[in-house]
């Protein structure tokens, strides 16, 4: 009974620990959050043009060498 009556304390302390944190986060407004949500769309494709370009030389190198 004890052991159960601890765990129920643990978990509400757990919670309202966790309330506090939730409540001092900043939600970002809409202005930021398209530019921020535009800026890793962009960045991500880029990246993926550059992996794609470097898969690309490397592969018809290889290709070259090995032929």
């Amino acid at each position: 009974m004890a052991e159960t009556q601890n765990k129920q304390q643990e978990m509400n302390k757990f919670f309202k620990g966790f309330k506090g944190e939730f409540k001092k986060i900043i939600w970002p407004n809409r202005e930021t959050l398209f530019k921020q949500t535009t800026t890793v769309i962009a960045v991500s494709i880029l990246v993926g043009v550059i992996i794609s370009l470097m898969d690309f030389i490397i592969g018809t190198g290889i290709h070259l060498i090995v032929r």
